[in-house]
């Protein structure tokens, strides 16, 4: 049966209850469950599946977007639609300002961590700079393979003063809900985005060939009293990640 076949309008479609684009995105996951649409499979375009189904634009495209939510269909702008291979795929918006963990969670992705680093150290010059440290001052560092679904995410190595994180081993999950518990947790951070390739330790740890398309992130993150709370530089999937900006006319 072609995908084509499989899609038009049947019992799946007139019999069943709930609104016509639920039962078109539950279509659709039958499909990839019994392995009709096998992992990576091109899907048609909107236009067509409305067209196969009779539906509306409408209707089809919300039911693309629950299952690019849900983590079973990803959209490459210029390709189309496709099954997902599996990795989980995330569009985060860079207004929000947010931890993995949260992300993950919200998504409904079971998140999980390997610990490369939790100490207290002598910062580096960088972080001296970064951190806007005196002299003397020590710094906690945490670092972390992070992963969703238990496939390999981000590599995240994140810096702070060492009375915002006296005890760096406190941190168990999420980053963010150990400093709001003592009422540190930023409020605003500046973030620097780079496109890498990825050196051959980070794709090892990633899972992926070396070579491999990467982001690379800086952040700076600040407290409401625009204190710096939190150097962070991480190295992400770039398969794995879409960012994305709500851009305004701007004034003049």
């Amino acid at each position: 049966m072609t995908v084509e076949d499989f899609l038009k309008p049947a019992a799946w479609l007139e019999d069943a209850a709930g609104p016509r684009y639920v039962r078109l995105r539950q279509r659709i996951e039958d499909g990839v469950e019994s392995g009709l649409l096998p992992k990576s499979a091109p899907l048609p375009a909107e236009r067509e599946i409305a067209t196969l189904t009779g539906l509306s634009r409408v209707t089809v495209r919300r039911a693309m977007q629950d299952l690019v939510d849900r983590g079973i269909v990803v959209q490459r702008q210029g390709s189309g639609s496709f099954v997902s291979d599996g990795t989980p795929k995330v569009e985060q918006s860079l207004s929000k300002l947010t931890s993995f963990t949260e992300d993950m969670e919200r998504r409904g992705y079971d998140t999980s961590v390997e610990w490369l680093e939790r100490g207290i150290h002598t910062p580096s010059p960088e972080e001296v700079m970064a951190l806007a440290l005196t002299s003397g001052e020590a710094v906690a560092r945490i670092a972390r393979l992070r992963s969703a679904n238990g496939r390999p995410m981000a590599i995240e190595r994140a810096s702070l003063p060492v009375d915002i994180l006296p005890n760096p081993q406190a941190v168990q999950g999420s980053l963010y809900e150990v400093l709001e518990q003592s009422g540190n947790r930023p409020v605003r951070a500046l973030q620097r985005i780079s496109a890498i390739n990825l050196p051959e330790r980070e794709a090892q740890m990633l899972g992926v060939e070396p070579g491999m398309a990467g982001l690379s992130i800086a952040r700076t993150s600040y407290l409401r009293n625009r204190r710096v709370v939190e150097f962070t530089r991480s190295i992400y999937r770039g398969d794995a990640y879409d960012f994305v900006a709500e851009l305004r006319l701007g004034t003049t």
